[in-house]
């Protein structure tokens, strides 16, 4: 299994993503928040309402004793109006009596003998006092009976609890409104210690993000907190064993560069002289002498792109920018990279566009995408040059076998070259010009990739965007052999 399956499969047993550590711990604080207040405002309410129904039911059955009493001795006297000494009694919130005497049913205030609870009455009517919570009309009641034996009568008396359903009602919403407010705090808090506690991951994530992006003397400052100082020395010194590792790499493939340029430029002298001498050689000698320039060739190319390599590595590459006219340099680094008549393709608004650039090192992205495509495709079959909002592109096309879509990032690291790695023969290259060509086109501050060529035809685009310095209008001026500019085509 190659790399990029492998990084696929190990992406499709990843869980799916998460809330982060930040949103985490806000929410943490969130939760614990609404759950404590919750709780508490819970709590606070049932022991409220319990002490308030109780004092009520307390208050309510010691009044109704009180008329209980009262009403008993003012019936002992014949004569005596029941009505009037039902009106006479002293009532506390809201209380409603209801006298049964002798199966007569005395009932002033509109509750009478059929709205008492039966279990009330029965128990009442058995000669025990009895008290009881109950409905009437959707609404809260609280009952208290008194057997009058003395006067062949049973009291009752009903309290509303109407005005304190209304002040739970009242303290309710108030707990409601604090626990609300009390959640929102503990978010507050949340944010607050979550950017506090995070504040060091995040420098040690910028760090991480500079140094992929090549500043490997980046560090994250210090910090005394024990457990996280623990996670910045630890990046730190990563960092800086990274750092020596890449330079020493750098250093060693420079030495190893300049070390090879002594032998190989005596090979090329001898080479040269045996090429003088080709015509006393016999065929097998000239067939070996073939194979020998073609080899010293190469091999004088790798080491001048590793010298290459090793100047980015060392940040000593630096630019020499002019202004020069995008269409004019692709033309001229084209006739310079190849003998073939390859077509350039120049849309309309790309005709005067001028670039800042650094013409050798643009000249080598153009030869090496060119040679990229003899190389592993047959040959370029065609440059174009197009303009996308403030930037240029060309693009390199060819006819090969395109690039698959995993090696479309991976082809532009050193020493990569794609599913043809494996493979001795199907190349001459070592992986070097397509990571040459992503180095120069980022000095330019533009960007490298490689797509296909067209849905329906094979083959792979290499496509290079730069600023645009200078974007005049297009001239008006008909294209070669008065053919549109749009439509033309110049060959090299």
């Amino acid at each position: 299994m190659s790399t990029g399956e492998r990084r696929s499969a190990m992406r499709r047993r990843l869980p799916p993503a998460a809330l982060g550590l930040r949103a985490r711990v806000l929410t943490a604080f969130a939760m614990g928040a609404l759950v404590l207040s919750a709780l508490l405002a819970a709590v606070t309410y049932g022991l409220v309402r319990e002490n308030l129904v109780r004092q009520r039911e307390s208050v309510a059955t010691n009044q109704a004793y009180l008329n209980a009493r009262y009403l008993r001795d003012s019936l002992r006297s014949a004569g005596v109006d029941v009505s009037s000494v039902l009106d006479s009694l002293t009532f506390t919130g809201g209380g409603t009596p209801v006298l049964l005497r002798q199966g007569v049913p005395f009932a002033p205030l509109g509750i009478g003998r059929e709205e008492l609870p039966p279990e009330l009455r029965r128990i009442v009517s058995s000669g025990q006092p009895a008290r009881m919570r109950f409905s009437l009309d959707g609404r809260s009641r609280f009952g208290v009976g008194v057997p009058l034996p003395a006067v062949e009568a049973a009291y009752f008396e009903v309290t509303s609890f109407e005005d304190l359903e209304r002040t739970l009602s009242s303290l309710g919403l108030s707990l409601l409104a604090a626990a609300l407010v009390t959640t929102i705090a503990g978010a507050a808090l949340g944010a607050s210690v979550s950017r506090r506690v995070l504040r060091p991951l995040a420098h040690v994530s910028a760090a991480a993000v500079a140094i992929a992006g090549g500043r490997l003397d980046t560090r994250v400052a210090r910090i005394d907190d024990a457990d996280l100082g623990t996670l910045v020395n630890s990046f730190n010194d990563m960092a800086s064993a990274l750092q020596e590792r890449i330079e020493r790499d750098a250093r060693f493939a420079s030495d190893v560069s300049h070390e090879l340029r002594s032998p190989l430029t005596t090979l090329s002298a001898s080479i040269q002289v045996l090429e003088a001498r080709r015509h006393e050689m016999p065929e097998r000698a000239k067939a070996a002498l073939d194979l020998l320039v073609a080899d010293v060739t190469r091999f004088s190319a790798m080491v001048e792109d590793l010298l290459e390599i090793s100047r980015f590595d060392a940040g000593a590459a630096r630019l020499h920018l002019d202004d020069v006219r995008i269409t004019e340099l692709v033309m001229h680094a084209m006739a310079a990279s190849t003998d073939v008549d390859v077509p350039l393709s120049v849309a309309a608004d790309a005709v005067d566009c001028v670039v800042q650039v650094d013409k050798r090192r643009l000249e080598r992205v153009i030869a090496n995408l060119i040679g990229n495509a003899d190389t592993h495709a047959g040959g370029a079959t065609g440059v174009s040059i197009t303009t996308a909002g403030d930037h240029v592109r060309i693009a390199v096309e060819d006819a090969g076998p395109g690039v698959d879509e995993a090696d479309r990032e991976r082809i532009f690291e050193r020493f990569s070259r794609g599913s043809a790695a494996g493979s001795r023969g199907s190349g001459r290259g070592v992986g070097l010009g397509l990571a040459l060509v992503s180095e120069h086109v980022s000095l330019h501050r533009g960007r490298v990739w490689v797509e296909r060529r067209s849905p329906d035809r094979s083959g792979a685009r290499f496509v290079v965007e730069l600023p645009v310095a200078v974007d005049t209008e297009p001239a008006p001026d008909p294209g070669p052999a008065g053919v549109p500019a749009e439509h033309a085509e110049a060959r090299t």
